[in-house]
C-alpha cells in the first residue's frame, strides 16, 4: 500500500515529538527525584540544619 508523502511526513513528525516529548519528562522526573534525594539526606549532628538555632546546649566562651 502506498502512503501519500504529505501522510507519512505528518506521521514521522508526530513520533518525533512524542519522543522529545517523553526525553523531556524522563528529564524532569530525573531532575525532580535528584532534588528530593538532595532534601531528605541526613542531617549531620552538630552543623545547623536550616535556619532555626540549635535546641543543643552549646559551649559556653571565655570573654575575651
Amino acid at each position: 500500500m502506498l502512503m501519500h508523502p504529505d501522510l507519512m511526513l505528518v506521521l514521522a513528525n508526530d513520533r518525533h515529538r512524542e519522543l522529545i516529548a517523553e526525553a523531556d519528562r524522563t528529564r524532569v522526573l530525573t531532575s525532580a527525584r535528584a532534588a528530593r534525594k538532595a532534601r531528605k539526606a541526613p542531617a549531620v549532628r552538630g552543623q545547623p540544619a536550616g535556619t532555626l538555632a540549635s535546641c543543643e546546649p552549646t559551649v559556653a566562651v571565655p570573654a575575651r
